[in-house]
């Protein structure tokens, strides 16, 4: 049966990460890139169903895990997406609205 993540409960969620952990580190062991990034985005999901979107506030910047360098500016949460705007080092701000798992934002930055 296929379960939606918002279906699992907590340790549910735990076990699939792990699980998607293993595809992950097996697929990169064989070179199959493509699947290490699937799973990685699917493991990102997942994570982000164990985290409370409230603690993620419109109009807020966050930096980003996996990209050092780059930050968001959330412009609204919808379910365990923020939406929102990537800012660069030059502090410029991207033209496309982009979703992100929240499992992606990190520490919140002072304007």
């Amino acid at each position: 049966m296929n379960y939606r993540y918002s279906d699992y409960s907590v340790e549910q969620l735990y076990k699939e990460i792990g699980e998607l952990k293993e595809k992950a580190q097996k697929a990169e062991q064989l070179g199959n890139i493509s699947e290490v990034q699937i799973n990685e985005r699917k493991m990102q999901v997942a994570i982000s169903y164990t985290m409370n979107p409230a603690d993620f506030k419109p109009e807020e910047i966050y930096q980003l895990k996996m990209e050092p360098g780059f930050r968001f500016l959330i412009e609204y949460i919808d379910g365990i997406f923020a939406w929102g705007y990537r800012i660069n080092l030059l502090d410029e701000r991207y033209e496309k609205i982009e979703a992100l798992p929240i499992a992606l934002l990190g520490k919140k930055v002072d304007k």
